[in-house]
């Protein structure tokens, strides 16, 4: 029996909420990405559902922050592109500048983070332990996972999905010594997925731990204020390797820490959303319950 198998056996308790907002949220992102050109409204929307509008609308806004009509609009091809901004300056010095004083910053200032030295992270994680939990979050199941020098790791894993989710996050450091400690990592859940717990005068502490280049990527993707987005190439440049656009991408899919390090924020150079390694779903969802925020 795999380590993952025998942690799914020890769970005895469903943590997922009744009623959870976000699957409600999934299906409609779901309808609006399949169905984007025929524009359905919030009345076919609910039919399909088996809700009625004025509870759909309710929901949904209480999630995001905004009607479905206008979280549509905000994951939009368009919309994208005006994310990443229409100046000459390089894309990543724009989003910056227009992030500054807004609050957009809010996210970028919440966070601070050291890497583990190369040595460390060739490793594998061996002398390390990292203790994990399963948390409700506003985009479905979160496994959280934390160092004694912060967080570590945070993933998403729809029903069913939890094993798979955690074998995935532990072959990145199959070395590691896990310990499941819901009580240690659901403080970094509470801080991560509630706005009014961040802040600058207490910021959240991240550990990165992958290869150098994986970690200077990285750190570009926690440049990106909320409400903002770059292109891979843009991030390439950025760390001085402007031909490596596939390499940063490659890095970006790698990114341990998802929504903290908002990887979500990287965009294909068209504004397309390209893929993300927890569901284009996810991302899509990250993005508009940023535009209810920012």
């Amino acid at each position: 029996m795999t380590l993952a198998q025998q942690i799914d056996l020890s769970r005895t308790t469903d943590i997922t909420p009744d009623g959870s907002d976000y699957e409600t949220v999934r299906q409609v992102i779901e309808m609006l990405t399949l169905d984007y050109q025929s524009q359905p409204s919030l009345e076919l929307i609910a039919e399909r559902l088996g809700q009625s509008p004025t509870q759909l609308q309710k929901t949904f806004t209480r999630w995001a922050g905004l009607s479905p009509k206008a979280f549509l609009q905000a994951v939009t091809l368009d919309h994208a592109k005006r994310l990443l901004g229409r100046e000459e300056l390089p894309l990543l010095e724009t989003s910056l500048e227009l992030g500054l004083s807004g609050p957009g910053r809010l996210h970028d200032l919440f966070v601070t983070h050291e890497a583990m030295s190369p040595g460390e992270w060739k490793a594998r994680g061996a002398g390390l332990t990292i203790r994990y939990g399963y948390h409700p979050s506003p985009f479905g199941l979160a496994l959280v996972m934390i160092t004694d020098r912060g967080l570590a790791g945070l993933a998403f894993a729809d029903p069913g999905g939890e094993i798979a989710c955690f074998e995935d996050m532990t072959q990145r450091w199959p070395n590691a010594l896990y310990v499941e400690d819901v009580e240690a990592t659901a403080l970094y859940a509470a801080r991560v997925f509630h706005p009014e717990r961040w802040s600058a005068d207490e910021p959240l502490r991240v550990v990165l731990i992958g290869s150098d280049f994986q970690i200077r990527v990285w750190e570009s993707l926690l440049a990106i204020p909320l409400g903002r987005a770059v292109t891979y190439s843009d991030i390439a440049c950025k760390i001085g390797q402007p031909t490596a656009s596939r390499a940063v991408g490659a890095a970006v899919g790698r990114n341990p820490i998802s929504f903290v390090v908002p990887c979500h924020r990287a965009l294909g150079k068209s504004g397309a959303l390209t893929g993300y390694h927890w569901g284009l779903t996810r991302k899509r969802a990250m993005l508009g319950w940023e535009a209810g925020k920012a």
